[in-house]
């Protein structure tokens, strides 16, 4: 690997990333979705509840923060903002791809930009996940992976799936052929919680189906509606590539919308005779943009609901470490504040309640 094209790469995503012409706004399918308005709910706003469950166990919060960077000298002090933000509010942290600290090999830890131990120092209770590629499947060894995932005292392991964005970065590995099978031996031979995410083009009705066959704890949606990979490594194709600059245009609203991904992950999981099926929990993430964004995912059938952009805007906005936790923090209490008015408005005093709603598609056939 030439370490300093992959942090430049790194550092364009996190640039790239906060450019509106890179999110895939109004195609998430959460603006078709209505949530009936309870004008006489039996109950106080301050007997709401927002505790849920997050690989089967007690979370105090129903959100969490994907992951988004890694592998470069500004993700230090993000990643650290981010994970003091969660601990304090009791959401959990995806990191960012952790490919360059596997690929450097056992014993090299110590050479990574990325202090995941001082980091796991400063905020010991806070629920972290670990993250890889499923392109670095094949070529890992479970002993290897689970060490990624011990380095971070990770609750749980990301495997994301990302082939558009393979395709159309320039130094992209669209290399997936037993990416299944690698998949399915990885959920076997560990019992590390493996999460399956998706990075922006969400889960169509036959991915899930296969999907539904494995032993996973939970699937991340992560749809059609928010930061769009695809658009990112147009962008940055530009110059030194145009074919796939030229491509990335006509991809550019690939992928399958966040809310009808949800709602089908629910409908196949639940329906499924696999080793997961009914076990496995279905998050929501791709778009989210407020807590009535976060209710819909809910009653849709999410259980936990991430953001990405949303939060890296927040703490970019301040200056200075403390200025930039207070953003942060700031910004997760709205969320918060926002799912308990969804709740109040719906008459649903737990999320289990919320989740019971009866929503209407304001513009699509879409099924519940």
């Amino acid at each position: 690997m030439d370490i300093q094209q992959f942090e430049d790469r790194k550092r364009d995503h996190l640039e790239q990333a906060l450019q509106a012409g890179h999110q895939a706004t109004g195609l998430s399918g959460l603006d078709d979705l209505h949530l009936p308005h309870d004008a006489l709910p039996d109950l106080n706003f301050d007997e709401i509840s927002i505790a849920s469950s997050r690989l089967g166990q007690p979370s105090p919060t129903p959100f969490y923060v994907s992951g988004m960077t890694a592998g470069h000298e500004k993700a230090v002090e993000i990643n650290r903002v981010l994970a003091l933000g969660c601990a304090r509010r009791g959401w959990a942290l995806g990191v960012g791809s952790q490919r360059r600290e596997l690929e450097a090999g056992p014993g090299r830890s110590g050479a990574m930009v990325d202090s995941w131990q001082a980091l796991r120092d400063e905020a010991p209770g806070l629920s972290i996940f670990a993250n890889l590629g499923i392109s670095q499947l094949a070529s890992a060894s479970v002993e290897r992976i689970a060490g990624l995932v011990e380095s971070l005292s990770a609750q749980a392991l990301v495997i994301h799936l990302n082939p558009l964005q393979e395709c159309l970065q320039p130094e992209g590995t669209p290399r997936f052929k037993g990416a299944l099978e690698a998949l399915d031996r990885l959920s076997r031979e560990t019992d590390i919680p493996i999460i399956v995410k998706e990075t922006g083009c969400g889960f169509s009705a036959r991915t899930l189906a296969r999907l539904a066959k494995l032993k996973i704890a939970a699937l991340d949606v992560s749809g059609l509606g928010g930061t769009h990979w695809g658009r990112i490594e147009g962008a940055r194709a530009q110059h030194a590539d145009p074919m796939r600059s030229s491509a990335a245009q006509t991809f550019a609203d690939w992928g399958e919308p966040t809310a009808e991904s949800v709602a089908a992950a629910r409908r196949i999981f639940a329906e499924g005779s696999g080793p997961g099926h009914s076990s496995t929990e279905v998050w929501g993430s791709g778009g989210v943009r407020s807590g009535l964004d976060a209710a819909k995912l809910i009653v849709l059938g999410a259980v936990q609901v991430g953001y990405a952009k949303p939060a890296l805007e927040a703490l970019m906005q301040g200056r200075g470490f403390e200025d930039r936790l207070g953003g942060l923090v700031h910004w997760m209490e709205t969320q918060e504040f926002e799912l308990r008015v969804a709740m109040f408005c719906t008459g649903s005093r737990t999320l289990a309640e919320l989740g019971k709603t009866e929503a209407v598609w304001k513009s699509r056939k879409s099924e519940r």
